[in-house]
């Protein structure tokens, strides 16, 4: 009797759909592969220097840059690696990837291009206008 009133609560807890619901809301696009990589994780003195001279025990390195903040001139915890190739890009993710940098762990993975702000919104309604007339 106690497990039977146990699965009514945990049925009547629960909506069976909210994990799908909340997992397809969640889920972002895969990054598309390109020569520029997103690390982010990075300690606050990490320096673009430093993360060239990592970064370029996998490849040729085009640029690097660590984001900073400009009061401060630390670093805001990403950056930014731009590799002379795909394939070479896909060797720092696996070479930067989940590894130690200056003491933190720092993640490695293909950057995803920035839609302009505004950009989407004036799409969807560009189109709902076409759409009425």
């Amino acid at each position: 009797m106690a497990t039977r009133a146990g699965l009514l609560k945990r049925f009547f807890s629960t909506s069976m759909f909210s994990s799908q619901t909340t997992a397809a809301a969640n889920a972002k696009p895969a990054p598309i592969p390109s020569t520029t990589l997103f690390i982010s994780g990075l300690n606050k003195r990490t320096t673009s220097e430093k993360l060239n001279e990592e970064a370029s025990k996998f490849g040729e390195v085009v640029h690097a840059r660590v984001v900073t903040d400009r009061s401060s001139g630390y670093s805001k915890g990403f950056g930014f690696v731009k590799y002379a190739t795909i394939a070479q890009a896909e060797q720092g993710i696996k070479g930067l990837d989940a590894q130690f940098l200056d003491g933190w762990v720092i993640f490695a993975e293909f950057a995803r291009s920035r839609t302009p702000p505004g950009y989407l919104a004036s799409t969807e309604k560009n189109t709902h206008q076409a759409e009425m007339d």
